[in-house]
């Protein structure tokens, strides 16, 4: 006989929060495998001349910039919410690297990588909440360039910085550095990380679909700009 299903049940907001985290996690890694087994990324990539170790580099890079472009949309002082679910969302972005963490133990791996993981998501995490600053800066001094700003220019700017950060960012690690002539690969990264930005965006502000086909454009369009002056 068919059961109905019900939906979880929690006593306190920290376990809703911890299990908002956990499912954020799950699409964080979702997201990242799905650009990692993408055959134009793999070839932009140049996996076939990479070890299964670099391949390994790679997809925790993608995962990390997954989880970190999370914890920087929770904490985005654009959000669209009242002021009350604005800091319970905050409050949900600090338990991210926990829920990932907690995720790896579930599956027996051992401490020492655990250490690790924890280790790189904070170092990624300040490095792109740092990086904000001069992807702002870079995307105001463009728009300054072609008009003058106004609040809807510095508004738009706004609202792309946090997947201008990490995607500038994970390209960089992903090419160790080496990023010239990989423009195909940085705008493959763009467009994976930034549907699933908007997604998570409009996921969490309840927004509609053409609200975020304005927001795809808006990304797209800083993005190619400030990669042609870098």
């Amino acid at each position: 006989m068919a059961t109905s299903m019900k939906p979880p049940q929690f006593e306190t907001l920290e376990q809703m929060a911890d299990a908002t985290a956990a499912n954020l996690v799950q699409a964080a890694a979702h997201d990242a495998f799905h650009l990692f087994r993408d055959k134009q990324f793999r070839h932009l990539a140049g996996f076939d001349q990479l070890s299964q170790e670099e391949h390994d580099r790679i997809f925790n890079e993608l995962l990390v910039g997954a989880l970190v472009l999370i914890m920087l949309v929770l904490e985005a002082p654009d959000l669209r919410m009242e002021d009350d679910k604005r800091v319970y969302l905050a409050d949900i972005g600090t338990r991210i690297a926990k829920a990932h963490i907690n995720s790896l133990r579930t599956l027996g791996i051992e401490a020492q990588h655990l250490r690790d993981w924890e280790k790189l998501i904070g170092m990624r995490y300040e490095e792109y909440a740092r990086d904000r600053h001069g992807v702002r800066a870079a995307a105001m001094q463009l728009e300054a360039e072609e008009k003058d700003l106004d609040m809807a220019g510095l508004a738009k700017i706004q609202l792309c910085v946090p997947v201008q950060a990490v995607a500038i960012g994970c390209h960089d690690h992903i090419c160790r550095g080496k990023t010239e002539g990989k423009d195909d690969l940085f705008r493959l990264l763009v467009r994976s990380m930034g549907r699933f930005y908007v997604e998570l965006r409009v996921r969490l502000e309840g927004g509609k679909i053409t609200w975020l086909t304005r927001v795809r454009v808006a990304i797209m369009r800083i993005f190619r700009r400030l990669h042609r002056k870098s």
